[in-house]
């Protein structure tokens, strides 16, 4: 077996989320335009990028499968490393964990995986994980080779994070949410979390640098701070070195969703000198603006969907709701016929039972009953 210790050795190295791949279908997670992944992955390693990270639940369970085919089936096992994750929720049992093991690696054609990571922990997944005892099976296989390193993703409070690393020491590194305008955010509070990474010497994989896209574009005053303080640099590579500039940060993973985005973030991250002072000054004014202006902060992780009774495209709605906000013409007609389009497959935002799957499944901690009730308000009535 080769030694892929040292490939991802590099400071701060760019990381390929494959949660938020480009579809032929928007309405179809599975629809996973294949050919232009391909590009996307050929231009990724040719920039000299190694990470890519994936998990069995992403894209309705084909993320695995587009990673075999874009990546394993068509490069050299020592030109790139992979991530994927054990979610807890779906072992009923410590054999179970074996069984989804095994799938996870003949879905992606691979003898072993160089990160290996828990998935979304919060306090009931945790408790969860400590019950089908996940952490002795991780640490089982990499003993046994099968894993290089282990850790797992959080999104929980900052409590929880602490108790967990105490917990587990023999852990190689920790996933978390790290972007500028979660620094120091309510239920998420990215200064913090870092903090206790750094508490207990453990190496950070920085994820949702832009927040689900969130970040790619903001407020045109909120950039003006920005470029005032850092002329050139667009909204992407103000997210991408924000998190890439924290202490303790290995890797930053990016959701590409198209060629471009790849093209723009391999650039981007071409030049890794962290942000000066001033530059971090310019973001947190720019955090105060954003905050004024900004609506339902959904990342498009598409968990929340998962357990819904009434199939609502919840993701789709935030998003149509909040580019129809930002319509400063009040023409919200356009998004209206696609979310019509949208409802005739999938349950409508009034729809909602109110069950709270949705919410217990949020990483972002989102009130989505209340949400899609405004959801509802604005998008079910009928346009002038």
């Amino acid at each position: 077996m080769p030694d892929t210790t040292s490939k991802d050795s590099k400071a701060k190295q760019l990381g390929f989320g494959f949660m938020r791949l480009p579809l032929t279908d928007p309405a179809d997670q599975t629809s996973i335009d294949l050919k232009q992944v391909y590009r996307m992955v050929d231009h990724f390693l040719d920039e000299g990028f190694t990470y890519f990270d994936t998990a069995q639940r992403y894209h309705d369970g084909e993320s695995q499968t587009a990673l075999r085919k874009a990546l394993v089936e068509r490069h050299p096992r020592d030109s790139y490393t992979v991530a994927s994750k054990m979610m807890p929720r779906l072992a009923a049992s410590h054999d179970d964990l074996y069984r989804l093991f095994d799938e996870q690696l003949a879905q992606l054609g691979l003898d072993y995986l160089d990160y290996y990571l828990v998935h979304n922990l919060n306090q009931v997944s945790y408790d969860q994980a400590n019950k089908v005892r996940v952490w002795d099976f991780i640490a089982e296989q990499k003993a046994g080779g099968k894993i290089r390193e282990i850790g797992f993703s959080h999104h929980g409070t900052p409590e929880l994070l602490d108790e967990i690393l105490a917990a587990h020491p023999e852990l190689d590194f920790v996933q978390l949410q790290i972007n500028y305008l979660d620094y120091d955010y309510p239920g998420i509070e990215s200064r913090r979390q870092l903090e206790i990474a750094r508490a207990h010497h453990i190496p950070v994989v920085a994820m949702e640098p832009l927040k689900g896209g969130n970040l790619a574009q903001v407020d045109s005053i909120a950039a003006n701070f920005m470029m005032a303080a850092h002329p050139g640099w667009g909204a992407i590579d103000w997210g991408l070195h924000f998190a890439a500039s924290q202490p303790g940060v290995r890797t930053v993973l990016s959701g590409m969703s198209s060629y471009l985005q790849v093209v723009e973030n391999c650039e981007s991250m071409a030049d890794e000198t962290p942000l000066t002072a001033a530059e971090l000054e310019a973001a947190a004014k720019a955090v105060k603006i954003i905050l004024l202006t900004s609506d339902i902060p959904c990342t498009t992780c598409h968990y929340c969907e998962e357990g819904c009774p009434e199939h609502i495209a919840i993701p789709d709605y935030f998003s149509l709701y909040n580019s129809a906000k930002r319509d400063q013409t009040g023409n919200i007609w356009s998004q209206y016929t696609f979310y019509q389009d949208i409802a005739s497959r999938r349950g409508k935002a009034s729809d909602c039972s109110e069950c709270g799957a949705c919410e217990a499944a949020c990483p972002q901690h989102i009130k989505i009953r209340d949400e899609l009730k405004k959801v509802a308000s604005l998008l079910e009535k009928t346009p002038a």
